[in-house]
């Protein structure tokens, strides 16, 4: 794999969820070349898992997309690997405490500062000016690109001050 560029692929999400995507949809679509998924493939698996998985405000959608791409990263593909499930556990728990620490939370109601047990329907709200001035959402995708391309280049052994950083 080849250095990915960070503020390139942050850029790609957060454009992704200006166009109308949902957050999920927003980050696993900004990596989908790096796997060789089709558009179509990275919308679809990623479609369930916006707007705090299903609108149900639980996980942000920010986050579930790089839990997505983690296990196209390195998921096990071998019942009862052990060892890599807890590999991938370990990478996905490294993604989540990361975008924990820079957000304030995981989850989707708290970053929206929503009241607890909020039922808001099914329906997504229409992206307008005012939606898009409310919500951290644009920043949480662009968040989970940002981290899961630096944690890609890492793991790759990229360090962040190659001499041949495209990350700039």
């Amino acid at each position: 794999m080849e250095k990915l560029n960070v503020a390139e692929r942050e850029q790609r999400g957060m454009d992704n969820f200006k166009r109308g995507y949902n957050c999920a949809q927003s980050v696993v679509l900004a990596f989908a070349d790096v796997y060789g998924l089709s558009d179509e493939m990275a919308l679809r698996v990623a479609a369930s898992f916006g707007a705090g998985i299903g609108r149900m405000r639980l996980t942000c959608g920010g986050a579930n997309g790089m839990f997505l791409l983690a296990g196209l990263e390195n998921g096990s593909v071998i019942a009862g690997d052990l060892k890599g499930r807890g590999d991938n556990y370990q990478f996905v728990q490294e993604l989540a405490a990361r975008f924990k620490q820079e957000a304030g939370s995981l989850i989707c109601a708290e970053l929206l500062g929503l009241k607890p047990g909020l039922k808001e329907g099914t329906m997504p709200g229409e992206r307008t000016a005012e939606y898009y001035r409310k919500r951290p959402c644009v920043g949480m995708v662009g968040l989970g690109c940002r981290i899961y391309a630096e944690m890609l280049n890492e793991r790759h052994g990229y360090a962040e001050n190659d001499s041949n950083d495209l990350s700039k």
